[in-house]
């Protein structure tokens, strides 16, 4: 059976909740698909008992998902680094571990345990230099390793505009502490509106596109919804909008003038004004976003007994025939998030044709989305020739035109799978300086 990133992301996500609970409501960052790809490499040497608690962790067998990490690192993302590593003490040989070593895809280097400076450095060399040490200190007692890396740094498509912290509104704890926020540009590669969601109510959404292909979804829930429940609702709406899976975006003519939800309307304020408007009904809607810049760097112990990792352990025990034996699993994680934008250059065209509309007196409601408390975040690799299939699709309904280099090549494994998550709790100052990102 062959799966897909979209077969996974509902099991992903449920296992996205389990490891960003390690941290809680602290300020952190994490990969859960990190952690998923380790289990995916361990679950092929599990056997018996230990094969079914490993497919649930995963959530889908064993098989399915080593063909499914093997496709991912064969086939690296363009704007995602992937790498792993199987390693064996010197001298360690058994019939088990050579069976186990041969089936893993060809991306995975294998091979006899490095020393730390060596091990540190593979670290910084598939992570572009953001974790500069090995996640787990190695004992000399130690027979194997397995190891993941996952590693992104990507530019907007458009950077964001600096705007007064102040713009955060007067109710939130951020305003007084900051400077200077990020706010969305006029022009594409920004998208923000409100949403529905079934974890955490209505939700405040930003979703900004980096150039390569990568999704990165911003999610504000009201005051008092846990972090968990936000979190949920992040990987939710950032699949979605990658996927186009339906999205319950809320009318801003659903929803009452002024400021909300909650006393202190600390999510957004919809405004109304009198317009020109080509919308068919008269009604228009905009919207806007204020978020700080913020960076984290987070370890977490992997070892809690729903992340799959004591089935990992036993099966790669039982692949050397150790009857007793003890494990560590953990994940070193960093992130930034800032104003800047990918610098190079380029010349490009492009047509835009507007048929003839009538244009009517309307009304346009625009939302200015805050994101002035704790929020979530979820980066989601998406296929460019994907999205523009989907945008192609909806361009042309009911007409009988194809669009000459819409592509109809499946999507590649990677489409649609959360990379990193975060939760926001130390935002930062924007800096007007910072110079876009260079792979």
């Amino acid at each position: 059976m062959t799966v897909t990133a979209a077969d996974v992301a509902g099991p992903l996500a449920r296992y996205a909740r389990r490891v960003h609970a390690l941290a809680g409501e602290r300020h952190h960052v994490a990969s859960p698909l990190g952690a998923w790809l380790l289990l995916a490499l361990a679950g092929p040497a599990s056997a018996g008992e230990t094969r079914p608690s490993l497919s649930a962790a995963l959530g889908c067998d064993v098989p399915a998902a080593a063909q499914l990490a093997a496709a991912l690192l064969a086939a690296p993302h363009p704007a995602v680094l992937a790498a792993a590593a199987a390693w064996h003490r010197a001298g360690l040989s058994t019939p088990g571990l050579s069976r186990w070593q041969a089936g893993l895809p060809a991306a995975v280097e294998s091979g006899v345990l490095p020393g730390p400076a060596a091990r540190d450095e593979w670290a910084r060399t598939r992570t572009l230099g953001l974790i500069g040490r090995f996640a787990v200190e190695l004992t000399p007692d130690v027979a194997l390793v397995l190891a993941t890396a996952l590693a992104t740094r990507v530019s907007w498509a458009r950077p964001f505009d600096l705007a007064p912290a102040r713009a955060l509104g007067s109710s939130s704890p951020w305003a007084a502490r900051l400077g200077r926020v990020l706010r969305t540009p006029e022009g594409p590669g920004h998208e923000a509106f409100i949403a529905a969601s079934a974890a955490a109510g209505d939700v405040a959404v930003h979703a900004a596109r980096a150039r390569d292909g990568l999704l990165v979804t911003s999610v504000a829930a009201a005051p008092g919804v846990p972090a968990g429940d936000v979190l949920a609702a992040a990987y939710d709406l950032g699949v979605s909008l990658v996927t186009g899976a339906p999205v319950a975006r809320r009318s801003l003519f659903d929803l009452p003038l002024g400021e909300g939800p909650g006393a202190d309307g600390a999510l957004w304020t919809v405004r109304e004004q009198a317009v020109s408007t080509t919308a068919p009904d008269g009604r228009e809607e905009t919207g806007r976003a204020v978020l700080p810049a913020w960076s984290a760097r987070s370890e977490h112990d992997l070892s809690r007994a729903d992340l799959g990792f004591a089935g990992a352990a036993a099966a790669l025990a039982g692949l050397l025939g150790l009857a007793g034996y003890r494990y560590a699993a953990k994940q070193a994680a960093a992130a930034r998030y800032s104003r800047t934008g990918f610098e190079a250059a380029a010349v490009s065209a492009q047509a835009v044709a507007m048929s003839a509309v009538r244009r009517r007196r309307g009304v346009r409601r625009t939302a200015e989305l805050r994101f002035g408390r704790p929020f979530a975040v979820v980066a989601v690799a998406t296929d460019e020739r994907a999205r523009r299939g989907q945008a192609s699709a909806r361009g042309l309904a009911g007409r009988r035109e194809r669009v000459a280099d819409r592509e109809t090549r499946p999507p590649t494994a990677w489409h649609g799978l959360p990379v990193f998550g975060a939760w926001v709790a130390e935002p930062e100052d924007a800096e007007p300086g910072d110079r876009p990102a260079t792979g």
